[in-house]
């Protein structure tokens, strides 16, 4: 048969990356970043020049399609791969990534009559407008006892789907009318390659509530939020739900013109960034923690039944593996913190220091807070810069650093800085694990770890488990990739289970980083203390960080 190759195409907030895959080893042999032209659309909307209101981030569709017409022709040009030998193509994408089409399946945003309404593009995964709509979801769920907020830890966030919505029929009831779908990026660009709109059940249990066995909450439920909503899932949101590394169809003719690839080849159904990077560092079993390391985390693991643990972002069937539920839990701030503190807080002389040695700022603090012991800067933090997502839920908390003295060294606090995600990490596993969704080893990929290797020991040593750490630097691309090969099947030259393509294809670095027993022991001390002020100030006993946050308010 020769040899076969898909491609994957990672969507991300600033660009498109398309990777061609060799589908017998998993090796990646070309890959090519295409950046939005228009950007991350936050101040004004191109063209017209209407300023947006705050907490908007919009998208311009054609982005997306602009990432299939330049990186698929570029990574066939590059690798010299015959195009007759690519199988499939899957994509991953930022979500809650949304937007409105009319019948045709075209954005209303490419409407002459609506382009100037900010509410006919797509609104982007970090758009927070619809927080009020959130709110109420999540007031009216909690007192008509909704069966669906357990599984989301309590909470509906604003970037989701139903708040988006919802906030398109307050604020411009017209578009909301005019809407034939809602449909989540990943799945309006899977419709423009096949012809065909269909919905992945990745991101309709993750962001959009949908439930395998007992589908959309209620009518009653969508009539108690607004009398005009009563119908929504019936019409607007209607369509059918199918498991990831499902075929949602054959390439078009006119999009294999666009990009160069064979005409009816399989195309995945889409998936959400993360998770498509769950089986490419061969996870397709429970037991195994995946995090997604870079400026936040994202935190996946599998399990055999559905549990309720505190704070997670949601448990859905099908979601990340097909035939397993898959948790998800995360941290709103990790790489940001570390970001913070070398540009808003760090002395002069750490960057001079790391100049004349020719190191960046990052490699110098790092080298220099791994000459500390365990406890040695006698400092501990609480890492809420960004609020707290997994497992208090609540975004008005805010950071804390306790033990500074006189002789506080800026590479002790960024130590502790490490410490305190490695802690707010442990909280997440200790959650799922007392809950009865075991954690037996930590897998992590993204930009952090390949990056720095102190960080990953202290989570090594205060999880206390072995952290395997993905060969593949472009991970989700990868995922698609493989669900591509699923799509595609075994019969054309992929797989038959995503478990199969994890076999051949899934790559970890033969290094792992293992707890160092002295250090554990050490760090069950300071978790016990970090435990004790994350309760303090996390669960009501002291709301200061919120009484600050209203004086702040009320003196600005």
């Amino acid at each position: 048969m020769g040899q076969k190759y898909t491609i994957g195409v990672d969507y991300g907030t600033q660009s498109g990356r398309a990777v061609l895959v060799d589908l017998s080893s998993g090796h990646e042999v070309a890959d090519h970043v295409t950046p939005y032209p228009h950007h991350v659309i936050d101040e004004y909307l191109p063209g017209s020049g209407i300023k947006l209101a705050h907490d908007w981030a919009l998208q311009h569709p054609d982005d997306y399609l602009e990432v299939l017409r330049r990186s698929i022709p570029a990574v066939i040009k590059e690798s010299g791969v015959n195009p007759e030998d690519v199988i499939g193509v899957g994509i991953d994408f930022t979500a809650c990534t949304m937007l409105p089409v009319d019948e045709a399946g075209e954005p209303l945003c490419f409407h002459k009559e609506y382009v100037d309404d900010p509410h006919s593009w797509v609104k982007l995964w970090k758009h927070h407008a619809a927080q009020p709509e959130a709110d109420k979801i999540n007031q009216i769920a909690a007192e008509r006892g909704e069966a669906f907020l357990p599984r989301y830890g309590g909470k509906i966030s604003s970037e989701w789907m139903i708040a988006k919505i919802w906030q398109i029929l307050d604020e411009a009831p017209e578009i909301y009318d005019r809407t034939d779908l809602f449909l989540e990026a990943t799945d309006w660009v899977i419709s423009q390659m096949t012809g065909k709109v269909v919905r992945n059940s990745c991101t309709a249990g993750y962001k959009a509530i949908w439930h395998k066995q007992e589908g959309f909450p209620s009518r009653e439920y969508f009539k108690a939020l607004d009398p005009r909503l009563e119908n929504l899932t019936d019409t607007k949101l209607r369509g059918e739900v199918i498991a990831l590394g499902s075929s949602a169809g054959g390439l078009t003719d006119a999009m294999a013109e666009l990009t160069g690839l064979k005409p009816g080849i399989a195309v995945a159904v889409g998936n959400v960034d993360a998770h498509a990077a769950v089986p490419a560092v061969g996870v397709v079993t429970p037991g195994k923690l995946v995090m997604a390391m870079g400026t936040s985390i994202c935190h996946m693991l599998l399990g055999t039944e559905e549990k309720q643990v505190e704070g997670m972002c949601g448990v859905v069937e099908d979601g990340i593996i097909p035939g397993l539920y898959g948790y998800e839990a995360g941290q709103s701030a990790v790489g940001d913190i570390f970001e913070w503190f070398v540009e808003e807080s760090l002395p002069s002389y750490v960057k001079e220091q790391a100049e004349k040695e020719g190191l960046g700022v990052h490699q110098w603090l790092e080298r220099e807070a791994a000459k500390y012991q365990p406890g040695e800067t006698g400092l501990l933090a609480l890492d809420w810069w960004n609020g707290n997502r997994s497992v208090l839920v609540d975004t008005d908390l805010t950071g804390m650093i306790l033990g500074l003295t006189l002789l506080t060294k800026p590479q002790e606090v960024y130590r502790t800085l490490l410490e305190a995600t490695a802690f707010g990490t442990r909280k997440i596993v200790d959650a799922f694990h007392s809950n009865g969704v075991p954690v037996d080893a930590l897998y992590a990929c993204g930009g952090l770890p390949q990056k720095n290797r102190l960080l990953m020991q202290i989570y090594a040593d205060v999880t206390n488990r072995e952290i395997y750490i993905a060969d593949s630097k472009q991970t989700p691309a990868l995922g698609a990739a493989m669900f591509a090969a699923v799509a595609a099947g075994a019969e054309a030259g992929g797989y038959d289970s995503i478990i199969d393509a994890a076999t051949s294809m899934a790559r970890v670095k033969e290094e792992t980083f293992k707890p160092i027993p002295a250090n554990v022991e050490i760090y069950e001390l300071l978790y016990q203390e970090y435990s004790k002020l994350h309760d303090y100030f996390g669960r009501g006993e002291n709301d200061v960080m919120k009484r600050l946050k209203a004086i702040k308010k009320s003196a600005e």
